[in-house]
């Protein structure tokens, strides 16, 4: 996920992430992971674990394959799980997001998994199609919509950019509220095992409105280094992508900044998990110290 596109669970949960398996089950059910090796899924693994729950990754590589693109592979991922978290690649903003998902819930359901819970994005019309037809699927759903992720910058497809140092993107001035991949994976999991998140739908955000000067200015006090970000145009952005292998529709993503539609920040991770959301500052300070961007 590009907006919207780790650190170790701690072991400590919130009143409103608790275990909700019954006393009585001594093995539960898995819950499927869908993109459980990506940026958020496998935080939300990670964290299951912890909390003692079986979960089954739903990717490519994984024992029992999950392939967005090949239907066959569903129902062998599905079988038997209690619970699945969905996100889909490249974005639910993308052509083709709508019907695979529908189709995927509806199988899903018809297996007996009645838990599902959506990555979405903020401000995308094409993603609200996406949770729309999860939602007619009759099962308990919950909505998570985030913003940009911090993690785009040491995870994804900005890390190559900061290595070289220099952001040149069709963003202008404008600002997102970048939000925290823990934050996400934190309110994911408390949605997967506590019911009072059934039928709720969650915007996501972190708790400063940054624009992409910012980010290089915070990217360059975390690293020692000059990191510029130069502001180019959304046709010259497309090229670079053409060049790069990567889908051109990234550069429509862009809108989702520069015209202002998210440029607010929203409360859901308090609202879900009773603190406040990661800043960015901390977690440019922490990705560095790990080396990944050391050029």
């Amino acid at each position: 996920m590009y907006r919207p596109g780790g650190g170790d669970f701690t072991g400590v949960m919130t009143p409103h992430a608790q275990n909700t398996t019954p006393a009585h089950t001594s093995t539960p059910a898995p819950v499927l992971i869908v993109g459980g090796t990506g940026k958020t899924g496998r935080r939300v693994a990670e964290r299951l674990r912890g909390l003692g729950r079986p979960v089954r990754i739903g990717s490519r590589s994984a024992a029992i394959p999950f392939v967005w693109e090949d239907e066959s592979t569903w129902e062998a991922a599905l079988d038997g799980v209690s619970a699945a978290y969905v996100t889909y690649y490249p974005d639910l903003a993308f052509p083709g997001a709508r019907e695979a998902v529908e189709r995927f819930a509806a199988v899903a359901v018809a297996r007996g998994v009645r838990r599902l819970v959506l990555l979405s994005g903020r401000g995308e019309e094409g993603a609200v199609a996406s949770e729309d037809a999860l939602k007619a699927s009759g099962c308990d759903w919950t909505v998570v919509r985030a913003s940009w992720f911090n993690q785009n910058f040491s995870e994804s497809f900005f890390l190559g950019p900061v290595r070289t140092g220099e952001l040149a993107l069709p963003a202008g001035d404008a600002v997102e509220p970048f939000v925290d991949t823990d934050d996400i994976a934190d309110v994911v999991v408390a949605a997967l095992t506590d019911d009072r998140h059934i039928g709720r739908t969650y915007e996501l955000s972190g708790p400063r409105l940054l624009s992409f000067h910012d980010v290089a200015r915070e990217l360059s006090a975390a690293t020692g280094r000059t990191i510029t970000y130069v502001p180019v145009g959304a046709d010259d952005y497309r090229a670079a992508l053409r060049e790069a292998g990567e889908p051109e529709e990234i550069a429509d993503l862009f809108t989702l900044i520069t015209d202002g539609r998210n440029a607010r920040l929203v409360h859901g991770v308090r609202d879900v998990l009773g603190r406040e959301p990661r800043d960015f500052v901390t977690y440019a300070k922490e990705a560095a110290a790990t080396g990944v961007w050391d050029a």
